[in-house]
């Protein structure tokens, strides 16, 4: 690596302003854009550094691309390259999300522009299943985390348990299956690496946690547990916790409590704001600021208010990356002694493969929402699903999904063309119906 003292500030500043405002398509592409910068262009890691520093982040909860870039910006210039390089990676794709999302209340009922949003539908439909196929070819190898993927699945779907019990429960698998299997002690095939050091750091980490906790139970306190800015802070801190396995993953958990427990949002626009999220830089979680802003914006009473919107998805995107730093700045110094240590890798195996019946159950999920306007309750082996109405398809949104699948699987279209292109369906095809 490159010595932290050998690279400015403003040079490094520079970087971090371009990634951010380049950071397009989801966490794989994120991760190769900063490879090819900061590995291959500036040669400021070297490639090993720079994938263990990935192998680190995705032990983490939270998105892995914002922590890798945090992390990275960290060894190179300490606790204020940290802070710069994640902060720089959220706030582009987070001012955009908010721009978007006034023009949401605001104009989403002229038909033009929901007509846009349903083309957006269509597309985020075969993003979801493009993703699901992807995890799912490269996790679930083996006997064990196939079954742990259906098990996930199931775990949702039929018996409606929550998101982090099952992540729980996986990496509990994952990790006592490799200590019990190991031949040897877990770390034990190679010596414990140096502890990095950066001034400030730990001080840092407690500024995070003392800042995370004070805004959370402040709120409580002022506002008490029944304020929709209680009910933001509360929720989306506990996300923050379990957010392993990326983005596709929690928005299953995030789905069934803005919908059906807080009521913040319909199904449909949770679609929406997904469809917001993947047009804009950053990582793809800000979509949690869209549901915090519809949550806050709805509470006001009729008519709704901007200003407690503006409120309601700051805190959201608060909660949802403060913890992000904390847990970076907690572990980053010890990173290197996590090198070869197989049950943590096994623990992260299990759960990547159990995410992936998340996400199925996530794909089905939108899939339902968005191409049906009913649902009924059917009882099997006395437990109740929730099954779309075959005569309440909207045809519409289904004939511009085919079209999305065949762009996406048949031509390999990219992200942001194929968002356009379902866009402008969307839209003549509501130019056509009015």
């Amino acid at each position: 690596m490159t010595g932290n003292q050998a690279i400015p500030f403003r040079e490094a500043l520079a970087v971090w302003w371009r990634i951010g405002l380049l950071s397009f398509g989801g966490p794989a592409g994120q991760i190769a854009l900063m490879h090819r910068i900061i590995v291959d262009e500036k040669r400021w890691l070297d490639e090993p550094r720079f994938l263990h520093a990935l192998n680190y982040c995705m032990l983490l909860p939270g998105p892995e691309a914002q922590q890798l870039a945090t992390y990275v910006g960290w060894l190179l210039h300490g606790v204020r390259g940290g802070l710069v390089a994640g902060l720089l990676f959220i706030l582009p794709g987070a001012l955009l999300i908010l721009a978007l999302s006034w023009l949401y209340v605001l104009l989403g009922g002229v038909s033009l522009v929901a007509g846009l949003f349903v083309g957006l539908k269509a597309a985020v439909l075969a993003i979801v299943v493009q993703a699901l196929i992807r995890i799912g070819g490269r996790a679930l190898n083996g006997v064990l985390k196939p079954l742990l993927a259906v098990a996930g699945f199931l775990a949702l779907f039929v018996f409606d348990l929550p998101f982090p019990l099952v992540v729980l429960g996986a990496g509990l698998i994952g990790f006592a299956g490799a200590r019990w299997f190991a031949r040897a002690p877990a770390g034990s095939a190679e010596p414990a690496p140096a502890v990095v050091l950066r001034p400030g750091t730990r001080r840092a980490a407690l500024v995070c946690l003392g800042l995370w906790l004070a805004t959370v139970f402040g709120l409580l306190a002022v506002l008490g547990p029944d304020s929709v800015f209680s009910d933001i802070a509360v929720f989306f801190s506990k996300m923050a916790m379990v957010t392993f396995g990326g983005a596709y993953a929690v928005l299953a958990y995030v789905a069934q409590q803005g919908v059906e427990s807080f009521g913040w949002l319909q199904p449909g626009e949770m679609l929406d704001g997904l469809g917001l999220a993947e047009t804009t830089p950053g990582p793809l979680i800000l979509v949690t600021q869209f549901v915090g802003f519809l949550a806050a914006f709805r509470e006001a009473g009729a008519g709704g208010s901007l200003l407690l919107a503006t409120l309601g998805a700051g805190l959201t995107t608060w909660v949802t990356f403060l913890p992000c730093f904390l847990w970076i700045f907690a572990g980053a110094p010890y990173v290197e002694k996590l090198r070869g240590h197989r049950a943590l890798s096994a623990a992260l195996a299990a759960i990547t493969a159990a995410v992936v019946g998340v996400i199925a159950n996530l794909a089905l999920w939108f899939a339902i929402n968005a191409l049906f306007d009913t649902q009924r309750e059917v009882t099997v082996a006395g437990l109740g699903l929730q099954l779309p109405e075959p005569g309440s398809v909207d045809l519409t949104t289904l004939a511009i999904a085919v079209v999305a699948f065949v762009l996406v699987f048949g031509l390999r279209l990219g992200i942001l063309p194929l968002l356009a292109s379902c866009a402008l369906l969307g839209m003549g095809s509501a130019l056509l119906a009015s």
